[in-house]
């Protein structure tokens, strides 16, 4: 007797952190907003009880873009992008900061929403997930109804929802309506719907690897559904060659993950300005130090704690440099990671000017399950040693 088929779902946000800011201030719906300001960019509250807003063309620095609206978006704003780069494209779009509290709140709302229905959920990013819904009863454009109205009666946000018979064509499929969209494929539908479609809407297929197929003449799903497996094995490995061959045809056998661990949980900033090791010494020891307390929340708050403690420093050169501290035990104290965070520092050479710093936790294990970490000297490190 065959297996019902699998019905998978890929849900994701509308421009989540922007339509989340559109909630908070209704005013800007239909305009072009950028996210990504520094706490600076907050609207301020005029005599007549309105709010004046950041434009684009008043940020000055070398941030990047966190997200936009549909409509900066249309302008040729996209997250990632420069700041500046972006101010040039779209210099009256409204700047707004980033509030990752909010957006982790509205994150945590929908997906129970989403749970509410089936627990059969992989939660794959802040704004996004998979649900397998191949046991539910109800018809597949129902569900998808369904679960659009349960996550907009949550969170006042819509969403766009893909429902294919695997991971790979639904996660594919959620982008082709947006915004609000629903997308239900067969794989019958992969000739008219998926293969006119660019290498890069594969998740896995990214710029050095479309860029490859782009020199062997390969630019579409279509053609690359098309070379030969010897072909494709001629220019890249035999496992990535067999990859490429099965999912062109819309081949994927992944399951929806319910529960996995993380293995690492890490934070990280960017300077507006570098920032020299010595001569910028307060600044920067201030930002390690926000750097290791806010690691340590997050671990609190997931309910981990760890033993390795790692840092990056990104010089004004981009040149990088990773160093690693394991303790004795597992931790999640703030003063701990500082302390070995600054145990990292000790073995890297501080001459040049730094462009980032990070910090990261990883050999994690359930908190209910560790011991307290200690690490020696139990003074305060600076940042300097």
């Amino acid at each position: 007797m065959d297996a019902t088929p699998r019905r998978i779902a890929h849900l994701d946000m509308d421009a989540f952190y922007a339509s989340v800011e559109l909630l908070r201030y209704p005013e800007l719906q239909g305009l072009p907003v950028v996210i990504g300001g520094r706490s600076t960019h907050q609207p301020t509250i005029k005599t007549d009880g309105s709010r004046q807003f950041y434009q684009l063309r008043e940020y000055v620095g070398r941030g990047v873009v966190t997200t936009s609206t549909y409509e900066a978006r249309a302008m040729g704003v996209f997250s990632a992008m420069g700041m500046m780069k972006a101010a040039q494209l779209a210099p009256e779009a409204i700047l707004l900061p980033t509030d990752f509290d909010s957006y982790r709140h509205y994150s945590q709302l929908f997906k129970a929403a989403v749970a509410g229905i089936t627990p059969k959920i992989e939660n794959t990013g802040i704004d996004e997930i998979y649900i397998d819904i191949t046991d539910l009863p109800d018809e597949t454009l129902v569900l998808a109804q369904r679960i659009k109205q349960a996550v907009y009666n949550a969170t006042g946000l819509t969403c766009s929802i893909s429902i294919t018979p695997n991971k790979l064509l639904s996660k594919i499929g959620s982008d082709l309506e947006k915004p609000d969209g629903i997308t239900i494929l067969s794989m019958s539908d992969i000739p008219d719907r998926i293969w006119p479609l660019s290498v890069r809407k594969i998740n896995g297929i990214g710029p050095k690897a479309s860029k490859k197929l782009a020199s062997i003449g390969i630019l579409t799903i279509a053609e690359l559904a098309q070379a030969k497996l010897s072909f494709l094995q001629s220019h890249f490995s035999r496992s990535t060659s067999t990859w490429l061959h099965e999912v062109s045809h819309g081949i994927d056998n992944r399951s929806v993950i319910t529960h996995s661990e993380p293995k690492s949980i890490s934070r990280e900033t960017t300077f507006e300005q570098d920032l020299h090791p010595r001569h910028d010494r307060p600044a920067l020891s201030k930002a390690f130090t926000a750097l290791c307390t806010r690691v340590a929340a997050d671990l609190q708050r997931k309910g981990y704690t760890g033993r390795t403690i790692g840092i990056k420093l990104r010089f004004a050169d981009f040149h990088t440099v990773t160093r690693d501290f394991t303790l004795t035990a597992h931790t999640a104290d703030p003063a701990t990671i500082r302390r070995a965070a600054g145990e990292c520092l000790r073995r890297i050479s501080l001459e040049k000017r730094l462009r980032l710093l990070g910090v990261r936790v990883s050999s994690l294990s359930p908190a209910h399950s560790s011991q307290a970490a200690t690490v020696s000297p139990q003074r305060e490190l600076p940042l300097i040693p």
